[in-house]
């Protein structure tokens, strides 16, 4: 979860290292610091953000064409300028960052203690530098295969950079279970936890596979070797993402400016696989595994947070339109309790970064019981995606606001082309209930525009009502029962307001004890079915003082007549009522967060790629 980034070249390496970690403060900010060699190893770090760390080092020597920097989420040890990295070996002769958890620390550093090695953090990190060092001194090794020799001996989860003070032009970097990619420019070499600090420089990438270790070496190739002393090839890659999708685009925000970018990312995720006109939809990733998909017994669909509820709303989806049965999956709960998978299960794993440690570790389990695994991703060449069988992008863009907006439309909008792939090859969808519900498909982006246009003023001033509440409670039926639960999370995950999402019958079996005139309840009321249930939990709120902020289709005069406040979102099938009806739960936690003084994009104790477990 941490952010990494490394430079050696021939410019000065300090302005890269900084606004790479810019860019990567999405990934962790309790604490940041930089390394630079030039001559001597310079180490400064901070606790706190990137600015704080510009600050500190402002009257320093910042000399140098090789460096790497590291903004930190903490794991091992608390938030401060001794944790932060990057961490020293005891001799000042190595310095190291890292993403990831060594689970063996305890034993390593009891082991190095007893050999004369201080520790002044209680970092796993610095554990890990120590051993590379002791290794290094035992053989007289060069450093990357000081590295490699360490390493064998660690376990855990790591994507690493060494820098050496008597290997003055060389960084090496290794990686295990957490992403690392290493960008290949005229004359120099850039290493990155993901593209983000890289795509300014080069566009020609390598993304490191589990258990190799990278040099990097000026005026040399980029060489890598995997644990086992083996040469390992490598493919370069070039990377789609553009500068200009990392920049807030006049945007307060980088989650409002996600929010906002909606309709165009929905459309992205359609293009090219959907056409309304002719009716049909095709994913490349099912083609070559279609037979299997249509005759599974059963689909089990992993997930964590945002990603998790995608899967419920899937599991609604594929169930209705193709009669599969859908099993979902806590990711982070399914290879702990001995599940039942069978080799003609499908399993389906959602994650925005491809990285999740819980995901990926599910995964790997699921694919040795023999099951097809497919995977929905954001980022290219991410692990889950190299990993699974089979699998489709949904082409959102970089995502950099923490609160997944943008990427949870975009999943549930494969999930929905998926749905009716399924029901109408598996024969439950008639041709031409499949066709009409493509093309109402297809104006999802449209209706996505129009929502925003006519929502925002109002989702501010409901923002403006509710910005002191304490509780809240969301409740949805159905299709959109996960969206309740996805509205909830978004406003705890950036407000830091208590909030609980149920099915809307489920209030009356104990939350409804918390209703009174200082707890907001958000309904979506948009379905066709059940709409008089719905409407009957409303007035069981209204009965007991609630206050009710209900989301409905336009037009709905009955149950304007009975909130507090509604807000309107256009009509379309009930299938695909979650990807508007989602929209002013985003807005409205943005504007509620944005009125509390949070802050919006990084909201405290959470990172946006979990790389651990």
């Amino acid at each position: 979860m941490c952010g990494i980034v490394g430079y050696i070249g021939l410019k000065k390496a300090y302005p890269i290292l900084i606004k790479g970690l810019t860019r990567l403060e999405y990934r962790g900010y309790d604490s940041t610091g930089i390394a630079l060699q030039n001559g001597s190893l310079r180490v400064y770090k901070k606790k706190g953000k990137v600015a704080e760390l510009e600050a500190f080092v402002k009257d320093k020597d910042t000399s140098g064409n090789i460096g790497m920097g590291h903004t930190r989420w903490a794991t091992h040890g608390k938030p401060d300028d001794i944790n932060a990295h990057p961490h020293e070996s005891s001799s000042g002769r190595l310095v190291l960052i890292h993403n990831g958890i060594i689970e063996n620390y305890s034993v390593l550093k009891s082991a190095l203690i007893r050999l004369g090695y201080d520790f002044n953090s209680e970092t796993d990190t610095e554990v890990l530098v120590n051993l590379i060092e002791e290794v290094q001194k035992q053989e007289n090794l060069p450093i990357e295969e000081a590295v490699r020799q360490a390493l064998t001996q660690v376990h855990g989860a790591y994507a690493i950079v060494v820098m050496d003070r008597d290997d003055p032009n060389k960084i090496v970097a290794a990686r295990r279970s957490s992403p690392l990619v290493i960008g290949i420019g005229k004359g120099e070499f850039l290493i990155g936890s993901d593209a983000t600090p890289i795509v300014e420089h080069t566009k020609n990438v390598v993304y490191l596979e589990d258990e190799q270790v990278a040099t990097c070496a000026l005026g040399q190739e980029l060489s890598i070797k995997t644990l086992r002393n083996e040469v390992a090839t490598h493919t370069v890659h070039k990377i789609e993402l553009e500068i200009e999708q990392l920049e807030k685009g006049g945007y307060d925000h980088f989650m409002l400016k996600e929010i906002f970018e909606q309709p165009t990312t929905i459309a992205e995720c359609m293009r090219g696989r959907m056409n309304a006109e002719e009716g049909w939809v095709r994913l490349g990733g099912m083609d070559e595994y279609m037979k299997r998909l249509v005759n599974a017994e059963r689909m089990i669909i992993l997930g964590c947070g945002t990603s998790w509820h995608a899967a419920m709303i899937a599991e609604y989806l594929i169930e209705d339109l193709a009669r599969l049965p859908v099993e979902v999956e806590y990711a982070s709960e399914f290879r702990y309790r001995n599940p039942v998978v069978r080799e003609n299960d499908i399993v389906l794993a959602i994650s925005q970064s491809g990285e999740t440690a819980d995901t990926f570790a599910a995964l790997e389990m699921a694919k040795q019981r023999g099951a097809l695994t497919y995977g929905i991703v954001n980022v290219v060449g991410s692990s889950i995606a190299r990993l699974t069988h089979s699998g489709s992008y949904i082409h959102v863009g970089p995502e950099i606001g923490v609160a997944s907006t943008k990427a949870f439309t975009g999943q549930v909008t494969m999930l929905s082309m998926m749905a009716l792939i399924l029901g109408y090859e598996r024969g439950f969808l008639p041709k031409s209930q499949y066709q009409k519900l493509v093309q109402e498909l297809s104006l999802i982006p449209k209706k996505a525009e129009e929502l925003l246009q006519k929502c925002q003023k109002q989702v501010e001033y409901i923002a403006g009502e509710f910005k002191d509440a304490s509780n809240a409670l969301y409740l949805g039926r159905g299709y959109n029962f996960p969206v309740a639960l996805e509205g909830a999370l978004k406003l705890k995950e950036i407000s830091y307001i208590h909030a609980e999402g149920y099915p809307a019958a489920e209030m009356k079996h104990g939350p409804i004890a918390l209703i009174d005139e200082n707890m907001p309840v958000f309904v979506i009321a948009t379905n066709k079915s059940a709409y008089e249930k719905v409407v009957s939990n409303i007035q069981e709120v209204k009965a007991r003082k609630g206050v009710v902020v209900a989301v409905v289709t336009e037009g709905d005069e009955i149950i304007k007549k009975l909130a507090d406040h509604t807000i309107e979102i256009p009509e379309t099938e009930e299938p695909f009522t979650p990807l508007l009806s989602v929209i002013p739960l985003q807005l409205l936690a943005y504007h509620i967060a944005f009125l509390r003084g949070c802050h919006v994009d990084q909201p405290r104790n959470l990172a946006k790629s979990v790389t651990v477990e």
